[in-house]
C-alpha cells in the first residue's frame, strides 16, 4: 500500500534563482512574459493514497451529516457505480464505466433501500447519463447513445447518435446534461494534466442538438468539469473544474465557474485568481498577461486536489428551506497532497441573486484512522423524487442516501 512517497519536481531552463510558491509577488516576478528569459521554479509535491477499508456498518455509523439528517446505505454490491440520474417516476440509474453497464435501481416499498437492481444497458465505457423527453442519453468515451425508456423503467435498444468524440487520455469521464434551452451539453476533459491540446474539443464543454448533431464548442479552457448544471431560478450555468496537479499541496485550487458561451477559463496557462502556470507558456507571441485578459476567472475556489465530481442543485421538498437552489458536489478525494482532502460531499451555497457564496461540509467521515484510510471515493450525486440525496461510491460499490427527518 502506497502511503508517503515524496517527490520533488524541478522545471528549469538555465536559471539563477529558485522561488517558493508561498510568495505570490516573487512567483509572478520570476515568470517571464516570453520564452526569451529562463524560468526556474522548485515545487514540493507528494503522493499519498490512503488505504482502502470496507464500508462496514461500524464505518457507516460514524459518518457525519448536519443535525436533523440521517445517512444510510441505499444499495451496495454494485461494482463501480459512477454517475447518477433519477427519472420522474423515481427510478435511479447509475453508470459503471469499468463494467460497461447502466443499472436501474428501484425502491418499490419506499423504505429508503433499493429492492430491485437490474442491468438495463450494456455499453463499453458507459459513463455520462441524462434523461430528456422520456429518453435516456448515455455517453461513452467516443460515442453517444440514446434509448427509449419503457413503462417499467427498462431501456430499449440504445441508438448510436455519434462516434466522433475525441480520444480520452487522462480524463475519459464524459458527462452530459440538457439545459433550459433543450440543448445537449457535454463535458470533454483534457487528455493530460497540463498541455497544449492538439484537438480543440478537449478541455471544453460542447453544445449540440438532442440528436448530437451540430456539435459546437460552448466554453473552453476547462481541464475537467465533470459536475455542471443550471441554477433553478436564474438559469445560469455553473460548473466545478478540476485543478492542475503537481503544482504543490495547495495549488491549483478547484474552481467554481459560471459557464458562459464563448468564454475561455484559462487552462492550461492561467489558473486560480490569475496565476501563471510556470510549466507552459501561451502559444505563439501571446504573453501571460495577454492570455490573462482573455481568461474568465473563477467565482469561488475550493481546496486543491479535492477532485470535484458530479454536482446537483437541490430542488426537492424534504430538506429545510435554506437548502433550496443550493448545489451538492461530490469531492472524490486527493492523491497528490501530503494531507488528504475531499472524500466528502459539500454544499455549495448560493445567495438570493443566484451567485455562489461559499462551501459547507455536508457528508463527511469517509476518511478514517487519522486520514490513513478511506472507505469511499465519491462520484455521483442526485436528488431522489422523495427529496433525499443519493451519493455513489465506486470504491466499495455503495450508493448512500441522505435524508432529513
Amino acid at each position: 500500500m502506497n502511503l508517503w512517497k515524496k517527490s520533488t519536481i524541478l522545471m528549469a531552463v538555465l536559471a539563477m534563482f529558485a522561488v517558493s510558491c508561498d510568495n505570490d509577488d516573487e512567483w509572478e516576478d520570476m515568470i517571464p512574459e516570453t520564452d526569451d528569459d529562463p524560468t526556474m521554479v522548485q515545487l514540493e509535491n507528494y503522493i499519498f493514497r490512503p488505504g482502502v477499508m470496507p464500508a462496514t456498518d461500524e464505518n457507516v455509523q460514524q459518518l457525519r451529516v448536519p443535525e436533523g439528517f440521517t445517512v444510510s446505505k441505499f444499495a451496495e454490491n454494485l461494482g463501480n457505480p459512477r454517475i447518477l440520474v433519477v427519472s420522474s417516476t423515481g427510478n435511479i440509474y447509475v453508470s459503471d464505466r469499468m463494467a460497461g453497464v447502466v443499472r436501474m435501481l428501484q425502491d418499490t416499498d419506499g423504505d429508503g433501500t433499493a429492492d430491485n437492481d437490474q442491468v438495463v444497458a450494456n455499453i463499453e465505457e458507459a459513463h455520462g447519463l441524462a434523461i430528456h423527453n422520456g429518453r435516456m442519453y448515455i455517453a461513452a468515451i467516443r460515442e453517444m447513445y440514446r434509448a427509449d425508456m419503457n413503462m417499467d423503467g427498462t431501456l430499449g435498444q440504445p441508438q448510436l447518435l455519434a462516434d466522433t468524440l475525441p480520444d480520452a487520455g487522462q480524463h475519459p469521464n464524459r458527462t452530459m446534461s440538457f439545459g433550459p434551452d433543450g440543448q445537449m451539453y457535454l463535458s470533454i476533459g483534457s487528455t493530460c494534466n497540463a498541455c497544449d491540446e492538439p484537438n480543440p474539443l478537449h478541455a471544453t464543454i460542447v453544445q449540440a442538438n438532442d440528436d448530437a448533431t451540430d456539435m459546437q464548442i460552448y466554453a473552453e479552457g476547462l481541464r475537467n468539469t465533470i459536475g455542471f448544471g443550471w441554477h433553478p431560478e436564474t438559469g445560469e450555468m455553473w460548473g466545478v473544474d478540476h485543478g492542475i496537479d503537481w503544482l504543490g499541496d495547495d495549488e491549483q485550487k478547484e474552481e467554481v465557474n459560471q459557464i458562459i458561451e464563448g468564454n475561455h477559463y484559462g487552462w492550461p496557462f492561467i489558473y486560480d485568481e490569475g496565476k501563471y502556470n510556470p510549466k507552459l507558456h501561451p502559444p505563439g507571441d501571446t504573453s501571460y498577461q495577454e492570455f490573462l485578459q482573455l481568461t474568465t476567472l473563477p467565482e469561488q475556489l475550493y481546496t486543491a486536489h479535492s477532485a470535484p465530481m458530479q454536482m446537483a442543485f437541490y430542488t426537492g421538498n424534504q430538506f429545510p428551506a435554506e437548502y433550496q437552489n443550493d448545489a451538492f458536489v461530490a469531492m472524490r478525494g486527493s492523491w497528490n497532497r501530503s494531507t488528504p482532502v475531499g472524500y466528502k460531499v459539500v454544499r455549495l451555497r448560493f445567495d438570493n441573486a443566484g451567485q455562489p457564496v461559499g462551501f459547507d461540509d455536508f457528508l463527511t467521515g469517509f476518511l478514517i484512522n487519522n486520514g490513513r484510510h478511506h472507505f469511499a471515493r465519491l462520484v455521483g450525486v442526485a436528488v431522489h423524487t422523495d427529496g433525499s440525496l443519493l451519493v455513489s461510491d465506486d470504491t466499495n460499490g455503495v450508493i448512500y442516501r441522505v435524508a432529513h427527518q
